[in-house]
């Protein structure tokens, strides 16, 4: 049976003893301070959720969002809502110290009703491969498990350096990233897809779009004649996106057949894994840099 919302709200009300704290600025710059005797967070993102675990703070984890599956042990924390629904109640009754929240995919009035509730709210924010680092380590300040989260964060740090290094240099592609047909939706200038396109040596033609995804027209896209078209979809789907292309034989993507298909949930999900996601994602631009004839 379900404790009734109104019973939970007067027993956060209740007076209680004064506990030791902590207080650590979230990737908003904004201070959050939880208490450091316990340690119940919520996560709300399945990317953060995995940023979590690499932060060393599993064990500390009693609420997660659907589709919370990186590392497979996650898969084991209740489930408190999705993408779309969140049930307060059961958040209010696993009693969370904090709720980490991802601020790009959660709602902002869900934020502030979490607020209402007097429940710490930690913000995540990358936008950027090269903040994955400092955003787990900032995750290990929270959760009292710094030592395993600095760890994380140096070879995060690595990992990244690594990418940057090998495709330093490379001959430059222009790239349209194309995330769903009629309409054609891409990518702008402040999705971190751009960025990791911008890490394998090449650039988002859209780039100049501050929205994080416009929807554009298939005439746009071909007076901008990329080099490298990418369409990120399921193979059925990506095979009639690629033929639709192949309609427009003097594109340079077409023409040289770089017309490719792309898909890595890891980029999606934003966890700690997304550097691995980018660096396939680099291999593949790599290989488009030999031109071939289009099938």
């Amino acid at each position: 049976m379900k404790i009734g919302l109104a019973l939970v709200l007067a027993l956060l009300a209740a007076p209680a003893m004064t506990a030791p704290t902590r207080s650590v600025r979230d990737d908003a710059r904004e201070l959050v301070t939880v208490a450091t005797a316990e340690c119940r967070i919520v996560s709300l993102a399945p990317g953060t959720t995995a940023m979590l675990y690499a932060a060393g703070a599993g064990h500390c984890l009693v609420g997660t969002i659907a589709h919370s599956d990186e590392p497979a042990e996650a898969a084991r924390v209740p489930i408190v809502g999705d993408a779309e629904t969140l049930d307060f109640e059961q958040l209010i009754a696993l009693r969370p110290t904090v709720v980490v929240v991802a601020v790009d995919v959660v709602q902002r009035v869900r934020i502030d009703r979490i607020r209402a509730l007097k429940i710490a709210v930690y913000q995540v924010h990358v936008t950027r491969l090269a903040d994955m680092a400092d955003s787990v380590r900032r995750l290990g300040e929270l959760a009292g498990t710094a030592p395993v989260a600095a760890r994380k964060a140096r070879d995060l740090r690595a990992e990244f350096d690594s990418i940057s290094a090998r495709y330093r240099g490379r001959a430059p592609l222009r790239v349209l990233y194309q995330i769903w047909d009629q309409p054609i939706y891409t990518i702008g200038g402040r999705h971190v897809i751009t960025d990791a396109l911008q890490l394998c040596g090449a650039t988002n033609i859209f780039a100049d779009l501050q929205t994080a995804a416009p929807a554009v027209t298939r005439e746009a896209a071909v007076l901008r004649d990329p080099d490298l078209i990418i369409v990120s979809a399921p193979p059925q789907a990506g095979t009639e996106w690629i033929e639709q292309w192949r309609r427009f034989p003097t594109l340079s993507a077409v023409r040289n057949g770089r017309v490719l298909a792309y898909s890595d949930e890891r980029m999606d999900r934003m966890g700690p894994s997304v550097l691995a996601a980018a660096a396939s994602l680099c291999e593949l631009v790599d290989r488009a840099r030999t031109p071939t004839k289009p099938h």
